[in-house]
This record gives C-alpha cells, sequence and structure tokens, in this order.
C-alpha cells in the first residue's frame, strides 16, 4: 500500500521506517529541508537503536523516501499518516498547531480520496476536528475519513516495539476505515483492538498516566521505605509477583521524563478540566514527579553540607537510557541547582552530550568518559542507568576525593560499594551493608 506520513520526528519517522520494512511504500513528508537532506543520505535525525540501519535498508529497497513536497509526498498515496509533534500549551493542554497545519496541507494538496490516520497525541475530539478542517477546504471533491490510530512506542526501544507491542490500536466510524488500517497492520502480527475514535483518543492519554501513575506511586513508597527503614527493592518485588499489580514500572527512581508522560499527564488534566472534573490523582502524580527529581540534591546536601567550588560529577543526561531526548529528564533541574550552589558540574553521558550542549546551563562542564567525570569530584551523581554506567569497574570511584555515589536509579549493589569503600547513598535503600539483598525486577 502506498503511504505518506507527514512529520518526522520520533513517532513519524518510527512509523514511517516499521511500516516500509513490513512491505509497504512508504514517503516521509517533513517541512525542514535540511532534516530530508541527512535522511535521504540514511542519517537519522534521533538516536534510536536500530533506526538507522532499517532507514537504510527501506531507502535501498526504494520502499522509503523522504520529501520536504507535502504535494509530492501525497500524490498517490491510500493513507496519509499524521504524526506531527503536540507541544504543551502553558495550560498544560495540547498544542494543536502543527495538526491542523497537517490537515490543511492534505486537503490543498490531494487529488483522491484517502483515509487520513492520527498518529499524534491528540485531546479526545481532534480527530473528528482534522475531518472537518479537510472536509471544510475540499467542498465534497473527494472522500476522507479519519481514524486514530495512537503509537505506544517507548524511546529507546522504539524500533523493538513496533514489531512485538502488545496491541494497535484502531478508532474508526465505519468497516472500510476498519479493514484498510488492520490490513496494513497484519503483517506485525499484533493484536488488533477495534473502537471508536474518542474511545481510541482516550485509550493513549489513560495508558501513559497509569504508567505514570505506578512510576509516582513507587517513589511514595521509596521515600517511606527510607523513613522506616524497609528496602523498596524487596518491597517492589514482592508487589510485582502479584499478578493484578505486576512488575513493570515498579522501579524507584528520581521520577519519569521524556516526550510523553510529563505532557500526556498535564494534557490529560487539563481534558479533565475542560469538562469541568478535578483529576485530584493524577495531579498528585505529577506534583509527586516534580519533587522526586530534586531528591538527589536533597541527599547530596545531607552529606556535603556546602559544595560551592567542589566539583560533582554528573553521570548520565537523557531521562532514560538509549535516547539522546533529555526533554524532562532530572539532569536538567538537578544541573541547574548545582550550579546555583555554585558547585562546579562535571557531566557524561554516552550519547546525549551534543543535545545536552544546547539545553543545559552553558556552565555545565563535559567529560569523554566516566572516569574524568569522577577523577577528583567530591560527589558523583547518577541520573540515568546506562549500561555503561551500570557495569563499570566500581574502583573507578577510588579516584574521586572522598567517595560518594548518590544514585537515583538504584544502580550498584550495596554491599559491593560497601566493599570498594565508597559511601553509597540510593533510593528506598539503606545505606548500610545487608546480608540479603533483593534480586532488581
Amino acid at each position: 500500500m502506498k503511504i505518506a506520513v507527514i512529520g518526522t520526528g520520533y513517532v513519524g519517522l518510527v512509523t514511517g521506517v516499521s511500516l516500509s520494512e513490513i512491505g509497504h511504500d512508504v514517503v516521509c513528508i517533513d517541512v525542514n529541508k535540511e532534516k530530508i537532506k541527512k535522511m535521504r543520505q540514511g542519517i537519522s535525525p534521533i538516536y534510536e537503536p536500530g533506526l538507522s540501519e532499517m532507514m537504510m535498508k527501506n531507502s535501498a529497497a526504494k520502499r522509503l523516501s523522504f520529501t520536504n513536497d507535502h504535494r509530492t509526498g501525497m500524490q498517490q498515496a491510500d493513507v496519509i499518516y499524521i504524526a506531527v509533534g503536540t507541544p504543551e500549551d502553558p495550560d498544560g493542554s495540547a498544542d494543536l498547531s502543527f495538526v491542523d497545519e497537517a490537515s490543511k496541507n492534505i486537503a490543498e494538496c490531494i487529488d483522491h480520496n484517502v483515509i487520513v490516520v492520527t498518529k499524534s497525541t491528540v485531546p479526545v475530539g481532534t480527530n473528528h476536528r482534522i475531518k472537518e478542517i479537510i472536509n471544510s477546504r475540499l467542498m465534497g471533491r473527494f472522500t476522507v475519513e479519519v481514524v486514530s490510530n495512537p503509537e505506544f512506542l517507548k524511546e529507546g526501544s522504539a524500533i523493538y516495539d513496533s514489531f512485538h507491542g502488545d496491541r494497535i490500536v484502531i478508532g474508526a466510524e465505519n468497516e472500510h476505515a476498519f479493514g484498510v488500517i488492520e490490513q496494513i497492520n497484519q503483517p506485525f502480527n499484533i493484536p488488533i483492538f477495534k473502537t471508536d475514535i474518542k474511545s481510541a483518543e482516550m485509550i493513549k492519554y489513560a495508558s501513559n498516566a497509569f504508567l505514570a501513575t505506578k512510576i509516582s506511586f513507587i517513589n511514595e513508597i521509596s521515600n517511606i521505605c527510607e523513613l522506616v527503614g524497609a528496602n523498596i527493592e524487596s518491597v517492589s518485588v514482592g508487589m510485582g509477583l502479584d499478578q493484578r499489580i505486576g512488575s513493570q514500572f515498579l522501579k524507584a527512581g528520581i521520577g519519569y521524563g521524556g516526550s510523553c508522560f510529563p505532557k500526556d499527564t498535564k494534557a490529560l488534566i487539563q481534558i479533565a478540566g475542560n469538562v469541568e472534573y478535578e483529576f485530584e490523582l493524577l495531579k498528585g502524580v505529577v506534583n509527586v514527579n516534580k519533587m522526586q527529581q530534586g531528591i538527589l540534591i536533597r541527599k547530596l546536601k545531607e552529606c556535603v553540607s556546602d559544595i560551592s567550588g567542589k566539583k560533582i560529577a554528573v553521570l548520565g543526561l537523557s531521562f532514560k537510557p538509549n535516547t539522546d531526548d533529555l526533554r524532562e529528564s532530572a539532569s536538567i533541574l538537578i544541573t541547574e541547582e548545582l550550579i546555583k550552589q555554585g558547585a562546579l558540574v562535571m557531566a557524561y553521558d554516552p550519547i546525549a552530550m551534543e543535545n545536552a550542549k544546547s539545553i543545559l546551563n552553558p556552565l555545565v562542564c563535559y567529560a569523554s568518559s566516566i572516569e574524568e567525570a569522577v577523577e577528583n569530584s567530591e560527589a558523583a551523581l547518577i541520573i540515568t542507568d546506562w549500561d555503561e554506567i551500570k557495569n563499570v569497574d566500581l574502583t573507578v570511584f577510588a579516584k574521586m576525593k572522598n567517595p560518594l555515589v548518590i544514585d537515583g536509579r538504584n544502580c550498584f549493589s550495596i554491599n559491593e560499594m560497601a566493599k570498594n569503600k565508597v559511601e553509597y547513598r540510593s533510593i528506598g535503600r539503606p545505606f548500610t551493608p545487608q546480608l540479603v539483598e533483593a534480586a532488581p525486577i
């Protein structure tokens, strides 16, 4: 099937490449000419394991192409995907200006009947708005059907998720639209759930809000564990064995970040507010996450009362491993606060440092390795649980002035850190050696 994808951000590019991999003829459209030029050379604008290789493979097979000309991209498309950004407005609601623009472009460029599929995360009712925008400009010249098909990709494993997802949600108004989008997705061999458009729109927000709630909940439990002397890892394992709860998203840390959870939780609060419903639970989830991001600073101050003029190593900058995305990462708040208190910040991340240089305070310095970052430092703060950080030789911390590691991701064994004479503070766990340590979930 011939498919056009409008937008080559995270969702659009992964969607377009994955659809080409299962045999469809895909054209990805973006207004950024420099971006298009690089993608034609096989250079991905985002870091995502396996994405560049799949881009080059399908471009070589003539199943995947890139253009900044909307009319050319949509000329022969049977189906057009909208995968543009929906950034956060100041009030927390989703900014739909890019979605509206894409809808207008579709109306201006198509010369035949098409199905429009919305991949962008949009508030309930947006797909009907898209249809109205397009039809008001087409004046009945062609038939356009609109389908909601939300994405459930995790940054860092998006290619894997595309082919091993739990479900594909399709929201449509008639059997013809259902049938076409079901046919497109059939080669993924993932269970398909069909529903109405508004329910499909809500499924995306509700799913992300629930996962964010699990994260904030376990972080609150971890804070209580520290106060009462329990171990959050034992608690998480014990909870996760209950099939009604499950073990995923029960890893205590310094909160969630990225492009989805922060934006979608706030947007859902705003959606509820628009119909005069106060979503108190979700407001609490957002507030807990905001407070949790600052917990490493509080732990550092307990150990080092004055950090002014002292070198502090920050290990990991992206909001999670296997991505270069710093959106809503705790590293932003933490490095800013360290600099505000006069610290000399030396940061290291395996992938995200180039992005960080345009986002973090310009006073942040960057190291070429973990060893360089921690050498002669007063403390090391772990923000992201990259494998490189989790697997580092613990003797590296001997290069510090007085080895102090404050770990926001519980990367290390309490006992092993004690054996290496490192003062070690983590999340929801004792900082003294234990006879038994729970297996991580």
